[in-house]
Order: C-alpha cells, then sequence, then structure tokens
C-alpha cells in the first residue's frame, strides 16, 4: 500500500516521465519536422503535470500523508508552489521558442524534450527530502540544461556558453556533492528530517560545519549567487534566448527552493551555523549585481546581472530563518518570474528588419518613438526591477524588507534598500536611452503574435493591476511556507 500511495504522489513526475519517453520516439522517427507537434505535446503535459500539483498548493497539503518513498519525496504546497512556476515557465519557453529558431533553420526535435527533462528534475528537486534524491533532480536538471546552452551549435556564442555552463556546473556539482558525503559522514543519514534531528541533538562538529558549507556553496553556484556568479552574464548571453529565459525562470525557482528546504529544514536545527554565510551573499549578491550592471552594454548581460542583484534580495528572506522570510521569499521569487518572462519575451521581440536580435542597449535608443507599446512594456519590466512603485516588483522587495525587519535583522534590510538605488541607476539607464535618445530606427522587425499575447499578460501581472493579487498569492505562499516548517 505504501508503494501504491507513494506512485499516487509521484502522479506529475509520471505524466512527464512517460510524456517525456514516448515524445523521444516519436521524434527520432519523425525528426526536425515534428519539432513544433512536440513542442505543443510537451506543453500539454506540463500542463497536465501543473494540473496534478494544484490542489497540493490550494488545499495547503503538508505532514505525514504528503510523504512518498520512505522519506524521499514531498507531494507538499511547498513543492507545489514551486512545481507551478517551473512548468510555467518551460510552457513560456517552448511558446516562445518556434519562431527565434526558425530564423536559424535550427529548431530541432531535442529541444522541447530536454526542456521537459529539465522541468522534470527541478520538479523531484523542490520535492527532494533527502540528499540523493536532491542529487538526483539536480543532475538530470544540468544534464539538460548544458545541452540546451550549446543547441545551436553553429553558433560561436552558444558553444562558449555550453561549455562554460558544464565545466563550471560540474565543479560546482562536485563541491557540491562532497559536501553531502561530509554531511552524511557526520550526522548519519541522508534524508533532511534525519539531519535535522542529528544536529539538535548534539554538539555541531566541525565536519559538519564544512558539510554545510560546501553544500551552500553548490548551491549558491546554481542560483547564480555572489560570488559564485561567474558563468552568469556569458552564459545567459551566448545561450539562445529562449533558453536564457528558461535559465532566468523555472531554473532559478527550482535551486531557490531546493535552497530553502535545504537551509530550513535540514540544517534548519542550527540556523546561527548558516546565516552569516546566507547574510555575506545576499550583500555581496546585491553590491556585485548592481554595481555589475552598470557597465553593461548588451541587455541580456545586463539581465544576468540584474538576476545577480534580485537574488540577493530574495536571499535576505532565508537569512530570516522562519516562515515569515520563506513566505516572503516565495511571493519575490513569483513576482521575479513574472518580471523575467516579460523582460526576455520582449528582448526577443527587439529585431531588426532582417530578423536578427537587436541586443546593444545603444540600439534600442527612440525605441518609444518608433515601437511605443514594446517600449512601454519594457520601461515597465525596467521600473518593476527596480522595485519602483507602484509597480508589483516593488512589492516583492517591500514584503522581503518586512520580514527582515521583524527578524530583527535591520542593518541587512537597510543595506538593501540602500543598494536597491543604486541598481536602480541601470535600470533607469535603459529607460533613459528609449525615451530621451535621438532614434536609431534598428528595431524594424514584425512581432510574433505569441510573443505579443505573453507580453501583454506578463505586464499587466507587474503593473499596479497585480496589487489586486496580492491576498491570493499571500495565501497561496503562505500555505506553501507553513508545509516547509511541518516536518
Amino acid at each position: 500500500m505504501e508503494l501504491v500511495r507513494s506512485l499516487q504522489l509521484v502522479a506529475g513526475e509520471e505524466v512527464l516521465s512517460i510524456a517525456g519517453l514516448i515524445l523521444l520516439l516519436w521524434a527520432a522517427w519523425a525528426g526536425d519536422k515534428a519539432a513544433r507537434a512536440i513542442s505543443i505535446a510537451t506543453v500539454a503535459a506540463l500542463t497536465v503535470a501543473a494540473l496534478i500539483a494544484a490542489p497540493a498548493l490550494c488545499g495547503a497539503a503538508m505532514g505525514a500523508d504528503t510523504i512518498a518513498f520512505g522519506g524521499q519525496y514531498r507531494a507538499d504546497a511547498f513543492s507545489a508552489f514551486g512545481k507551478l512556476l517551473i512548468y510555467a515557465s518551460a510552457a513560456v519557453t517552448l511558446i516562445v521558442a518556434p519562431a527565434f529558431f526558425d530564423r536559424f533553420k535550427a529548431m530541432r526535435a531535442e529541444f522541447p524534450l530536454l526542456v521537459l527533462f529539465a522541468a522534470l528534475g527541478m520538479g523531484i528537486m523542490v520535492s527532494a527530502t533527502d540528499l540523493l534524491t536532491l542529487y538526483i533532480g539536480l543532475e538530470l536538471n544540468s544534464l539538460a540544461s548544458y545541452v540546451l546552452a550549446a543547441i545551436l551549435r553553429k553558433d560561436e556564442r552558444s558553444a562558449e556558453s555550453g561549455l562554460k555552463y558544464f565545466v563550471l556546473g560540474s565543479l560546482a556539482s562536485g563541491i557540491l556533492l562532497y559536501g553531502v558525503s561530509l554531511t552524511y559522514g557526520f550526522t548519519g543519514t541522508t534524508s533532511f528530517t534525519g539531519i535535522h534531528a542529528a544536529l539538535a541533538a548534539g554538539t555541531l562538529s566541525t565536519g559538519a560545519v564544512f558539510g554545510m558549507v560546501f553544500v551552500l556553496a553548490g548551491m549558491a553556484f546554481k542560483i547564480s549567487a555572489a560570488p559564485f556568479h561567474m558563468w552568469t552574464p556569458d552564459v545567459y548571453e551566448g545561450a539562445p534566448t529562449p533558453v536564457t529565459t528558461f535559465f532566468a525562470t523555472a531554473s532559478k525557482v527550482s535551486a531557490l527552493a531546493l535552497l530553502m528546504r535545504i537551509s530550513l529544514v535540514a540544517f534548519g536545527a542550527v540556523p546561527q551555523a548558516w546565516q552569516q554565510i546566507v547574510i555575506f551573499a545576499a550583500i555581496l549578491s546585491i553590491v556585485i549585481g548592481a554595481l555589475g550592471a552598470i557597465g553593461q552594454a548588451n541587455i541580456k548581460r545586463l539581465m544576468a546581472y540584474s538576476s545577480i542583484n534580485n537574488v540577493g534580495f530574495i536571499l535576505i528572506g532565508l537569512a530570516c530563518a522562519n516562515q515569515p522570510g520563506a513566505a516572503a521569499m516565495l511571493i519575490y521569487i513569483a513576482i521575479y518570474v513574472a518580471m523575467s518572462v516579460a523582460g526576455f519575451v520582449a528582448i526577443l521581440m527587439l529585431r531588426d528588419e532582417d530578423g536578427e536580435p537587436v541586443e546593444s542597449i545603444a540600439d534600442l535608443a527612440g525605441l518609444s518613438k518608433t515601437r511605443p507599446g514594446l517600449a512601454a512594456a519594457l520601461a515597465a519590466v525596467m521600473f518593476s526591477l527596480a522595485g519602483i512603485p507602484p509597480l508589483f516588483g516593488f512589492w516583492g522587495k517591500f514584503v522581503v524588507f518586512q520580514a527582515a525587519v521583524q527578524a530583527n535583522l535591520v542593518a541587512l534590510a537597510a543595506i538593501g534598500i540602500a543598494a536597491s538605488v543604486i541598481g536602480a541607476f541601470y535600470y533607469l539607464k535603459v529607460v533613459k536611452v528609449m525615451y530621451f535618445d535621438e532614434a536609431a530606427d534598428k528595431v524594424r522587425g514584425k512581432s510574433e503574435l505569441a510573443h505579443g499575447v505573453l507580453l501583454v499578460i506578463a505586464s499587466v501581472f507587474i503593473s499596479p493591476l497585480g496589487y489586486l493579487l496580492t491576498n491570493w498569492l499571500h495565501t497561496l505562499a503562505g500555505n506553501a511556507a507553513a508545509a516547509l516548517f511541518h516536518f
């Protein structure tokens, strides 16, 4: 009966696995000409998996009824929150990808399959409650992601980004695995709840501290937090823009959710041992992200530094080491995903008359005169990322700072608020170029209908209308955070 119950709890992963195997055979037989049909089928599979996960979030699922496979997996409200964002981000990636790859005649049948298997790995990551499950999900995601970054084989930038991602990602996986080995060696278990109990029952040994540091260092790479951020600008710039969208949304959600479960569950008994590490990474990410973005001339590199900066703000919620801080993190992550989708879809729509991407910020000069709607949407994204009210991005920063103040981390909140002013400079620089510089008239390509629809939906969410969803978002984030602390 336990096996049957476990199989019921992993129904979403089963759907994605079976769909992946069937579509893999389809791709092998039909070839690249079936790429669009396979993409549509993959979006359908992701939608079914999301519908399976949604009741757990809405019903605030937690406790023993959510445990599968002897405690290695949890299908609780927290994991459901992460999975819904991951599957939605993966679906957006598949919707925007065909138009981009068609320009290079490079839409391959394996692209949607790689996205599907990466999303499957991410789903396992956010449900992992054991170090072994964690590593299986992480590697399934990583192996697909390395190939996605280099999928444009004839593009030197794409090949370079894939190679850098692979080399540095392998190093980070090694660091993480070493930390996992040390943690197991000094606690005697790989279960998150077992590690929590072992750390709570005894004196924190030096070996366990080293294991904790190595695990957090490996996870810092995955979320592109400073000082492990060096791969992010190159990979974001070199990878195809739909892949960059996937990395900035789904990959970020899964890694942050996994970091939350490791820190607050496995290491939650000794928060004093890792809080200072998180606070240091948060401040460093905020500062490096803000200062690094100032001199960028490429819009995708600017968004990469923006992601580093925003990860720093999200980590402020983790530094609180309590349930309100976790709920604030989840709210910020949800809003950040919407902002990233809007930003990268807008970047995909920046094309010249030959259909080539326009990525230079200087080439956006006077965009408000030639493409006013696109310029307005991109300006809304920049203002929202900067946290300027009344756009919805302000609310994400507000709830995180509020949680920090309530947790007596006033100095950290003050540093974050001050650094937000620095960040506002490079966001406003983009707006200034679009609205006040002489028109360069480089962006003349036609936009895809699907891109326009997604941009409108995401822009409405991050607009002041997004505040109408605050009660609903707070309820869902509260359910997820409560499930995370119910173990």
